[in-house]
């Protein structure tokens, strides 16, 4: 055996063995609930349940949820879900935040066998509804205070609302809590669930991806290259609905873990519940990290192992910023929904290129081409399409995305280093192409993070007359006393002397914010028109962080914090 071998198995064997792959009970509880519900997320939280009763599943702003406790509420609900008349062969929407009805509902639906649909909260109500219509959906469990989302959706929809905030105990008033439990369907079949893309370009799709061996075999290659462990704490900022919050909900559970959720994002929540519950992975998308930052100079941070960042690249030198804190902790990945995880970059590649997006993972093939499909040499940028076991079947509405033989089409540019490192450097769609140079808003927006002043950045093309596409930045300013006028005539100066003078931009628009979406992605079409409406700017929020919780424990541990002996 080779010696690439030999450490290959040996990397195989740890990971197995950090995950409890060799655990006696885990793996028997495993087998007897994939035989009572197939090889779905009701499984794995029924394993965890049967080996790890008492361990905390869920800690939310309404307490503590152990596995014992949270595999017995999920098959009342299931009941009770039957009994409101839910149609297991029609899909069901989740409009929820994060918190333990979300988690409650998901389970549930799991075990009756439903096709679930991640609904994303920060979509407006026509979106919304045209995502319910298009794709058959027959019921809806949300939030009480969304349920103005759902003004004008068919009547024939049955609606019913996940309230923890009344009744801790119980998180669905509309659901019999007392209903026996008989009869209860046996699905045994896979997860089929429809996430949604993020709609940064236009109403977001519907994706399906089937669970089957090769995609476990593709999910053994990120806890290859991510030092998760069985029973590790997750505080979970990320939202649920969204492919990557999903993902590390999962993963927690089919590893026994606790994830710590919260309804709405606050940076110094985040930090506290981490203190707090002594959390060994935080999973976040990278707006988030970029708002924690500079409060995590004053947070103990010490039991995090893995700081696991996903949604879109990380900006500027946030990275570097971040590990200089934290320490070296942060593992960016890169992936989309219809492709799934492509590839990690941990601390060291972080450390030597905050944009790199790290090495392919296991079982994933990664290749640069040109327009014709021809592989480009190394270094040179093209599209990114993969090959690996985690492609998404088909978008509900039938279409695919671009295959080149095998390999599908990301829709990203990148380049692969002679090492075999990724870097992306944009989506295809916003490469700005003025006066005839092709500009690339990813290297300009981190210029433009690393100017004095500058909090938030992103950069877009508009239509021009004379150029085609003028270069267009819209910054968010983060202190100073300065006009804006001299502001961006100081920046102007400053970025002459890093970028190419057809980067420069021609337009710089100072902001309050920049519009996100649920996801956490900037809306760049909302950017790039002419007539660019600054009020419809100020109403687009990142929807987790427009309601920041304060509870009484972050409260008591803030004032704690102030005693001085």
């Amino acid at each position: 055996m080779s010696v690439g071998g030999l450490l290959s198995n040996q990397s195989v064997f740890g990971t197995a063995r950090r995950i409890g792959a060799f655990n006696p009970i885990a793996t028997a509880s495993l087998g007897v609930s994939a035989l009572a519900w197939g090889p779905s997320t009701a499984a794995a939280y029924a394993a965890a349940s049967l080996a790890h009763p008492l361990r905390r599943a869920v800690v939310d702003d309404y307490g503590v949820i152990n596995y014992l406790q949270l595999e017995l509420r999920t098959s009342r609900v299931a009941a009770g879900l039957l009994h409101r008349g839910v149609d297991r062969d029609q899909p069901v929407g989740l409009l929820c935040r994060n918190h333990r009805g979300f988690v409650e509902a998901n389970v549930a639906l799991a075990k009756l066998g439903t096709r679930v649909v991640y609904l994303n909260p920060g979509l407006p109500p026509p979106q919304l509804r045209a995502v319910i219509e298009r794709e058959s959906v027959g019921a809806v469990v949300v939030d009480t205070d969304l349920l103005g989302l759902l003004s004008g959706v068919d009547p024939s929809v049955i609606v019913m609302t996940c309230a923890p905030e009344l009744d801790p105990s119980w998180s669905f008033p509309g659901l019999a809590r007392w209903r026996p439990l008989l009869q209860m369907p046996n699905p045994l079949r896979s997860d089929d669930p429809v996430v949604l893309t993020s709609g940064t370009t236009g109403a977001p799709k519907g994706t399906t991806r089937r669970a089957n061996a090769r995609s476990a075999s593709a999910v053994f290659g990120v806890l290859e290259a991510i030092p998760y462990s069985r029973g590790d704490v997750t505080v979970l900022a990320a939202p649920l609905f969204h492919a990557w919050g999903l993902s590390q909900l999962l993963l927690a559970a089919s590893m026994a873990g606790t994830v710590v959720l919260r309804r709405s994002f606050d940076p110094a929540t985040v930090l506290d519940d981490v203190e707090a519950n002594g959390a060994d992975v935080l999973a976040v998308v990278p707006v988030m990290l970029h708002r924690m930052v500079d409060a995590a100079a004053e947070a103990d941070l010490s039991t995090l192992r893995i700081v696991a960042s996903s949604g879109s690249a990380l900006p500027g030198d946030l990275a570097a910023r971040w590990m200089e804190v934290a320490g070296p902790t942060l593992y960016s990945l890169y992936g989309s929904t219809e492709v799934g995880q492509i590839s990690v970059a941990g601390p060291t590649h972080l450390l030597e290129d905050p944009a790199s997006g790290g090495c392919a993972l296991r079982g994933v093939s990664v290749a640069i081409v040109d327009d014709a499909g021809q592989r480009r040499e190394a270094n040179a940028v093209g599209r990114v399409v993969v090959a690996s076991a985690m492609h998404f079947d088909a978008y509900t509405d039938g279409d695919t995305r671009e295959m080149v033989n095998a390999f599908m089409d990301t829709g990203d540019l990148g380049r692969l280093n002679d090492d075999g490192l990724l870097t992306i450097v944009g989506r295809a769609d916003d490469m700005i192409i003025s006066g005839g140079e092709n500009v690339f808003p990813v290297n300009i927006e981190r210029a433009l993070l690393a100017a004095d002043d500058v909090d938030d950045a992103v950069v877009v093309g508009v239509a021009d007359p004379d150029l085609g596409q003028r270069v267009r930045a819209v910054v968010v300013r983060s202190s100073g006393k300065a006009t804006n006028e001299t502001f961006i005539s100081s920046l102007r100066r400053e970025l002459r002397s890093s970028l190419a003078s057809h980067e420069v931009p021609r337009e710089f628009l100072v902001v309050d914010h920049l519009p996100r979406n649920g996801a956490g992605k900037v809306l760049r079409a909302m950017l790039s028109a002419n007539d660019l409406d600054l009020e419809a700017l100020s109403s687009s929020l990142f929807t987790n962080f427009s309601e920041p919780t304060v509870t009484d424990a972050r409260r008591s541990r803030r004032a704690r914090r102030k005693v001085t002996p």
